[in-house]
């Protein structure tokens, strides 16, 4: 059977009623993912391995990890999500990790990971709840600096994919990859923060639902001033946005391995570091096959502070 690849934008403004920029945009992405979603329910995954960021809700400065899997997730309620148990395999979760290990890479566990909009977002668009397949999630660090090169992600992405080639060869499996593109959100950033900010990025803390309002109503505030040409948001790069999709398409990921974090902050964003997890999931896809892409979805959509793409793949038979 052939191994599953969606790699989408996820962008929380889109779950809001932030005015559209342009007619016709927003109903036309949705439509691409519905297709995907769509595609994924024929597919039937035995096992959905989703790589996501952290947004300061689930991982912390007070002990940060490059790499995480999880043996239990739950999902946070930030963007007024749904929260509740993600549906772990927990021995295929303690099995990867100890192959991982095996294969030098010391990532950590979780036996409570919490996952926020940068996982649930594409389960509950994709697959439409949080528990209705046997879910992987696997936190790669995009937000707190410093983060791992890509050419580490790329090689913790074939390795996880070596470990389904070997262990399970004939699992049906969706990788799905969640961030990016391009995208500059009103983060805040440790070196940058006042005394009370720098605190909540590095303590472990459960915030309110009025907090969650506070800072979520801060984001649609930059992005309808994004629209409109102010800051402090910089705005979506579409050919960062190309460049980075040629490449990722063509499936010349090592085309990434030398991209720097400093370049990415000053063409793309603060967000872009997501597409870290773009790159670990098609590599994990290409480790178990002959990987082909297709660029399904690609438009700027500022109200949203992104540029919103969506890829997707197969990968038949070993490489």
């Amino acid at each position: 059977m052939p191994v599953q690849l969606i790699c989408a934008s996820h962008s929380p403004l889109m779950l809001t009623d932030v005015e559209e920029s342009e007619n016709g945009v927003h109903a036309q992405f949705f439509r691409e993912l519905d297709e995907c979603a769509k595609a994924l329910r024929e597919f039937d995954p035995e096992l959905v391995v989703v790589f996501g960021p952290d947004h300061f809700n689930g991982f912390f400065y007070e002990l940060m990890p490059m790499f995480c899997v999880g043996t239990a997730a739950q999902g946070s309620k930030d963007w007024h999500l749904e929260a509740g148990p993600l549906k772990v395999p927990r021995q295929t979760a303690l099995d990867c990790v100890r192959f991982l290990h095996q294969h030098d890479f010391d990532v950590a566990l979780s036996h409570e990971m919490k996952v926020d909009h940068g996982i649930t977002i594409p389960l509950y668009k994709l697959t439409g709840a949080l528990n209705r397949y046997n879910v992987l999630p696997i936190f790669i660090n995009c937000a707190a600096d410093p983060r791992p090169s890509f050419r580490r992600v790329r090689t913790f992405g074939t390795t996880i994919g070596e470990f389904f080639a070997e262990r399970h060869p004939d699992m049906r499996i969706t990788f799905l990859g969640s961030g990016g593109l391009s995208h500059d959100p009103p983060t805040p950033r440790l070196e940058m923060s006042p005394p009370d900010v720098a605190q909540r990025l590095i303590k472990r803390q459960n915030p309110t639902q009025e907090e969650l309002d506070v800072r979520e109503a801060r984001v649609v505030r930059a992005a309808r001033d994004l629209v409109v040409g102010k800051g402090p948001c910089l705005p979506p790069d579409e050919q960062w946005d190309h460049d980075f999709l040629k490449s990722f398409v063509d499936g010349t990921l090592e085309d990434f391995d030398n991209m720097s974090d400093a370049e990415i902050d000053r063409l793309a964003g603060f967000g872009a570091h997501e597409v870290r997890t773009w790159v670990a999931a098609a590599a994990a896809a290409k480790a178990m096959g002959s990987l082909k892409n297709e660029l399904k979805y690609y438009h700027l959509v500022p109200e949203w502070i992104t540029g919103m793409g969506i890829v997707v793949g197969q990968a038949y038979g070993r490489a």
